[in-house]
């Protein structure tokens, strides 16, 4: 009984293993015939996707403009170029390559198509303002005349008021409402793109239209702006469940807020609808206009409205990372080939299958039929990294570059180690003249420890290399850190639990010459650590072949082992001379 316990326990961690193999594969293919991206089409593949050197992209190139029309300084363009980095990369998409051109210019490269929500975070200034609601009411700029027929209004007339009649006490004051800006907002078509509230002074009134273009307003003066938020995410409401997005301001930005809500909450109290909304303005677009339901004091207002969780994540990441320091113009918008293509691809995989068949010649001549389990181990291992590679695509957007795969040939190596380990701490057991399946049990104890250092090194120095280096090497860094990982795995639960039901086999447990746990041609010549067994010299050959063994079990001794045998054979010449006369 006592020996069929690891049997059952080998055949439960492989079945996790196979159960483990299927989840992969489940969620994959749930990302491939279910689950659907912004574009409609399939949200993971059965492939890896490639990274621009190997696929090439979409290149756009923003042309940077300051506020005063100088030219931009080189800060302010380092500094938008590196928001813009955290754009894209919050956006999943990896391996982007983003540079600076000609001291005006902003070089972003993109793997694959770009689609439209990835082009706004790239573009967008990100411009938030907090303004009061003045006026609002359906997006149209027409009327029905006395005849039924719809005619749009007519251009303001230049000559009307523009100036307010009274001096606004606030920025909810009506008084901001002049003549001139009622018939603007009146012949305002929100459908028209040249109409850009976001150009509007900060100190004045403006009219702007919702997101969406079903709505338009008559905003007051912004009281606050973006540089207010520290932080932004996206969540659930507790309450309703509709997605929202959570801020998060600074001091000062706290204060101001919770003057504005104290005074639209007093509006809603005396009935001053829609006086008691604020509007929340991106870009000159209102993305949501609540209504004010108590005081915020603790600066953590939400952003309501109708959100979906792609659209909230997305205000959330362009608010968390900041305004763009300047404001810029699509210049170009091409599809790129790759810089190195299809051809460097096919190399670096025929270089990994020489890696392969090297490591599995080598395996077999060295331990014979045992090579057969790296061989196998490195197998599976290539099938858990393959769609774990293809579900961080789809789950992250991570790419496979022509450094990733250079870090997956390395890997091979790696992998090969630990199995070398292993079988050597067996073979060295078989030595000491333990069985075979003693052997395998003592040999994973004390060569686990050995692979875990080992591979906990490994990690360390692919985490190092992933934060400090240049983008060009995060994808070598990231694939070696993975493989590592799974190369621990399987190590625990494919290939000891394999060992331990092959050294029950007839082939192997038997010590067959060609198993490569032949105890006797791994020169296992010594029954315990000081009791040599004895050497029978039937034969030169057979004596030979055990002056061999006995050469090999002499290199291993400790020099404690090597002194205790020294003084057992001094003491044989005594006791065979007493027991002669006697």
């Amino acid at each position: 009984m006592a020996s069929s316990s690891p049997v059952r326990h080998a055949w439960r961690v492989l079945l996790g293993l196979l159960l483990v193999t299927g989840v992969l594969f489940g969620i994959n293919a749930l990302g491939v015939y279910v689950f659907k991206d912004s574009n409609g089409e399939a949200a993971s593949s059965w492939s890896p996707e490639l990274a621009l050197d190997l696929q090439g992209g979409t290149q756009i190139v923003l042309s940077a403009e300051t506020e005063d029309g100088a030219a931009p300084s080189t800060e302010q363009l380092d500094q938008a170029a590196a928001i813009i980095r955290q754009r894209v990369d919050a956006s999943g998409v990896a391996e982007a390559d983003i540079t600076t051109e000609g001291g005006q210019n902003i070089v972003v490269q993109i793997p694959g198509e770009a689609d439209a929500q990835t082009r706004e975070r790239i573009q967008s200034s990100a411009q938030l303002e907090f303004r009061p609601v003045l006026y609002t009411t359906a997006a149209t700029n027409e009327f029905v005349g006395e005849d039924g027929n719809s005619t749009p209004y007519p251009s303001p007339d230049p000559g009307l008021n523009s100036t307010p009649t009274a001096e606004p006490t606030d920025a909810s004051d009506l008084s901001w409402v002049t003549d001139k800006l009622a018939a603007e907002f009146q012949a305002y078509d929100c459908a028209n793109p040249d109409n850009n509230a976001a150009k509007a002074p900060k100190d004045q009134p403006l009219i702007a239209c919702s997101a969406d273009g079903t709505a338009k307003y008559i905003l007051g003066p912004a009281e606050l702006d973006g540089t207010a938020i520290t932080d932004a995410s996206a969540g659930r409401d507790p309450k309703s469940g509709a997605w929202l997005v959570q801020l998060t301001m600074n001091g000062d930005g706290a204060d101001a807020f919770g003057k504005v809500s104290t005074r639209l909450n007093q509006n809603r109290i005396d009935g001053l609808t829609p006086r008691d909304q604020f509007a929340f303005v991106l870009d000159g677009n209102v993305i949501s206009a609540p209504r004010m339901n108590g005081q915020i004091l603790d600066g953590k207002p939400s952003i309501s409205g109708s959100f979906t969780q792609e659209s909230a994540t997305t205000l959330a990441d362009q608010l968390k990372f900041g305004a763009l320091p300047l404001s810029f113009t699509v210049q170009s918008s091409d599809t790129i080939s790759a810089t190195l293509g299809t051809q460097q691809l096919q190399i670096g995989l025929i270089a990994g299958l020489i890696g392969l068949a090297l490591v599995a010649i080598y395996s077999l001549i060295v331990y014979r039929a045992l090579g057969s389990v790296i061989i196998a181990s490195i197998a599976v291992m290539a099938i858990l990294t393959y769609i774990i590679i293809c579900i961080l695509a789809w789950r992250i957007g991570f790419r496979l570059s022509l450094a990733g795969v250079a870090g997956l040939i390395v890997s091979i190596g790696f992998t090969a180690d630990s199995f070398i380990v292993y079988f050597e701490r067996i073979r060295d057991e078989l030595r000491d003249g333990k069985s075979i399946t003693s052997a395998v049990e003592d040999g994973w104890g004390r060569a686990k420890r050995t692979i875990y250092i080992s591979k906990s090194i490994n990690i360390l120095a692919a985490l190092v290399l992933y934060i400090l280096a240049d983008a060009t090497v995060k994808g070598f860094a990231f694939t070696l850190g993975l493989t590592t990982l799974i190369d621990v795995f399987i190590f625990v639960i494919f290939t000891h639990p394999v060992m331990q039901l092959l050294a029950r086999t007839r082939f192997f447990g038997g010590g067959h010459k060609l198993s490569g746990l032949d105890p006797e041609a791994l020169g296992a010549v010594y029954r315990s650590r000081s009791q040599y067994r004895e050497v029978t010299t039937t034969s030169a050959g057979r004596g030979a072949k055990n002056a061999r063994s006995r050469g090999e079990a002499d290199r291993r001794q400790t020099i404690a082992e090597r002194k205790r045998a020294e003084a057992l054979a001094g003491d044989r010449p005594t006791n065979a001379g007493s027991e002669g006369d006697a």
